[in-house]
């Protein structure tokens, strides 16, 4: 083997299992990030019981219990339907940020894998 074949082999080795390894957990880190600044799940954890769109009614002057009544189920309402709508994008989030952990985890250690089932694939079918 000359010195430039062996050079050659060393610079895909050096790629292939040092260089693309990094890039594929950078990668792996920023889609991981994306996710959750995406969904905002830690804002809307913080946010769980506030009012849906910060709707809220003001209680009236005075002495009127019907109308305090109102505000009160219309404000409990509001944030009722708040938490209701968070939990579903909190989930939803959740669920993708999974998704990318074990898509992430296949794609890294399949990137190891590849060149051993490869040529194990060509032993087999090669003769």
């Amino acid at each position: 083997m000359s010195a430039i074949s062996r050079n050659i082999v060393w610079q895909y080795l050096e790629w292939h299992f040092y260089n693309q390894p990094k890039a594929i957990l950078k990668a792996w880190k920023n889609f991981l990030l994306f996710d959750l600044n995406y969904f905002s799940v830690f804002p809307l954890i913080k946010t769980f019981f506030s009012p849906l769109h910060q709707y809220k009614w003001f209680y009236p002057r005075g002495l009127d219990i019907p109308k305090y009544l109102e505000t009160f189920f219309s404000n409990i309402i509001s944030r009722v339907l708040g938490a209701i709508l968070r939990t579903f994008l909190i989930l939803a989030g959740i669920f993708f940020e999974i998704s990318i952990l074990i898509i992430g985890f296949f794609i890294f250690f399949g990137w190891f894998i590849f060149p051993a089932l490869l040529i194990f694939l060509l032993m087999k079918y090669a003769q």
